[in-house]
């Protein structure tokens, strides 16, 4: 076998003019996404199979990300190049055809959470290693002291889960099954995570096969080359996009509510300096690491970070290395986005939505067209367990679910989606209902939460769920509960979020915002109500038939309409036609 990185001659001189270099590019992509679809339709979880809270990449065989899938989480980026990183720096040249690796830990393998699971498989053409196919899935258990593994009141990270450094699932294609009888007995529902298991593995298989057939067809030379000029241009169009932000220092903070421990009002602070085609990010003034479940690894900040320039400058360059080679940032060790073991840090996708709130609000001041109202940022989790009395059999459903998208410059901000760093969908009301002993008994937009503006936040999410027939546990973990999402340019914030329980006559009463377990009654419900958006520009310069659509639409009340709009000539309904239809005809006039 030859060397990991040895090359051979000619090959590796070759050159890729941009039509063949545009076709392998889309080549490429055409595999992660099919390895995308692959473990979305072979997995068992309903966090997988239908919310899609999974990765699929290609990386080179130093561990660079060369394609990301279309449809995969940005959050995503940070632990698939994490653990190519710590896989190569474990096993150097003790790599083999055949073999299958597997981590999640944050502090030791590369990971973000423990929850999101890491898989990479070498492919080695001709005798040499030529890169990896690697695919990340958030498995809705891993252990530890809460089912779910996502629940507030967590203060390290060994009672989040099972801690799983860079270990060899397979060796040569055989599997290593004393490793997977570990990895499955640490887990609630085990016979859903090995069904979850399986569908990675053979992601893997799939892309691995792929990689080589265009390989086969092009040459190894030829397609090293394409993975240098991929995130070579990569990088130069995003350092050419940041060369047109003017030069300058640009601040902003922002305040988390809390980390479900002891600690509230925890502090991110931003000082953005743009000179020329660098951007340096310094996070000086940013709270220590907390008791909680907030922290976040610097990767993490990183993929953060990068996604809220690419979002802004350019939202069509492709995820790869180049994207994260474009920001110079520092954040000290031992503070919230730099967080040194034992920390924990499950709930870390709240943390990275307030990273991109405050570098957006930081450019706005350079950017105003590019920015949006502060979104829902948070990334509100619901988790309902227990014994389903149809089958006897222990089930789990968790959900991370969206809220407002920020209102733009030009549009109002979109109702109840997931936003910025995850990119999953909400899970429909039929899967819950199928697949667990629950009933979801309301799931509506909640009136009145979008920020008022020129152009108006985004609406949050109402979802009000029950046990059928049994007991259960909820927990649940949220954020913008209680700071709200501001607007930007004038615009008012959106409203924020809160899990209430409601009892057998219809009382509620509030959760905590970071809930851990809580016994639910089968005469209980929980009420999960997510945070909107904020708001873009002054209420006072709304069109006043957006406001008549909102009033009609029942997403506003008339007493929101009367305090922010004022009076508004309700006459004036309809959209963008046919109020161009009606300016058209006063110009003509």
């Amino acid at each position: 076998m030859k060397p990991m990185n040895e090359r051979s001659g000619p090959a590796d001189s070759a050159t890729v003019d941009p039509v063949t270099l545009e076709i392998i590019s889309n080549a490429l992509r055409s595999i992660t996404d099919e390895t995308f679809v692959a473990l979305m339709r072979s997995a068992y979880s309903t966090n997988i199979k239908e919310r899609r809270d999974h990765s699929t990449a290609i990386m080179d065989a130093g561990g660079r990300l060369v394609v990301q899938a279309a449809q995969a989480l940005p959050i995503h980026i940070a632990s698939m190049s994490g653990l190519i990183a710590c896989l190569l720096d474990k096993y150097g040249g003790d790599v083999r055809e055949g073999d299958l690796f597997i981590a999640n830990d944050p502090h030791t393998a590369g990971g973000t959470h423990l929850p999101d699971i890491n898989y990479a498989m070498p492919v080695f053409v001709e005798g040499t290693l030529f890169g990896f196919t690697a695919n990340l899935a958030h498995h809705a258990d891993v252990g530890g002291m809460a089912p779910g593994s996502m629940a507030g009141g967590m203060s390290e990270i060994f009672q989040e889960g099972l801690r799983i450094p860079v270990v060899r699932l397979f060796r040569e294609g055989e599997l290593q099954r004393d490793v997977m009888d570990l990895l499955l007995l640490n887990v609630r529902v085990p016979e859903e995570r090995r069904g979850d298991h399986y569908a990675q593995i053979a992601a893997c298989r799939l892309g691995a096969r792929r990689l080589r057939e265009v390989v086969a067809h092009y040459s190894a030379g030829v397609i090293r080359t394409a993975f240098d000029e991929i995130i070579t241009r990569t990088e130069r169009r995003l350092r050419d996009a940041i060369a047109g932000v003017p030069d300058g220092e640009y601040t902003f903070e922002d305040v988390m509510d809390g980390d479900g421990v002891e600690t509230t009002d925890v502090p991110i602070r931003l000082e953005v300096t743009i000179a020329g085609d660098r951007a340096h990010f310094d996070f000086a003034g940013t709270s220590p690491q907390v008791e909680g479940n907030v922290n976040v690894t610097m990767n993490a900040t990183q993929a953060a970070v990068c996604y809220a320039l690419k979002a802004m400058l350019d939202p069509e360059v492709p995820n790869n290395q180049g994207v994260l080679a474009v920001a110079d940032i520092d954040a000290a060790p031992g503070t919230l986005l730099n967080a040194r073991f034992p920390a924990p840090v499950a709930s870390r996708a709240h943390t990275c939505q307030r990273i991109i709130d405050v570098v957006l609000g930081a450019f706005s001041k350079a950017l105003p067209g590019k920015v949006i109202g502060a979104a829902n940022g948070a990334n509100t989790t619901a988790v309902f367990s227990g014994v389903d009395p149809r089958s006897g059999k222990g089930y789990l459903y968790l959900e991370t679910l969206g809220g407002g998208m920020g209102a733009r410059a030009a549009k109002d901000g979109k109702d109840g989606v997931q936003v910025h760093i995850t990119n999953t969908s909400n899970l429909p009301v039929e899967a819950i209902e199928q697949e667990y002993p629950l009933r979801v008994e309301e799931y509506s937009l909640i009136e009145d939460s979008g920020g008022a503006g020129r152009h108006r936040g985004g609406l949050g999410l109402r979802r009000v769920v029950r046990p059928v027939g049994h007991d259960c546990t909820f927990n649940g973990v949220g954020e913008r509960f209680r700071h709200r999402p501001w607007g930007v340019f004038g615009g008012e914030p959106g409203a924020p979020g809160r899990f209430l329980l409601r009892d057998a006559g219809g009382a509620e009463t509030k959760l905590p915002d970071k809930c851990g377990e809580h016994r639910l009654a089968r005469t209980e419900a929980v009420v999960i109500e997510t945070p909107g958006a904020g708001g873009y520009g002054p209420p006072g310069e709304r069109d006043p038939a957006l406001v008549a659509a909102d009033r009609d639409g029942m997403k506003f009340t008339e007493a929101f309409i009367a305090r922010y709009y004022g009076e508004v000539d309700l006459s004036l309904r309809g959209g963008d036609d046919e109020r161009e239809e009606r300016d058209a005809a006063g110009a003509s006039g």
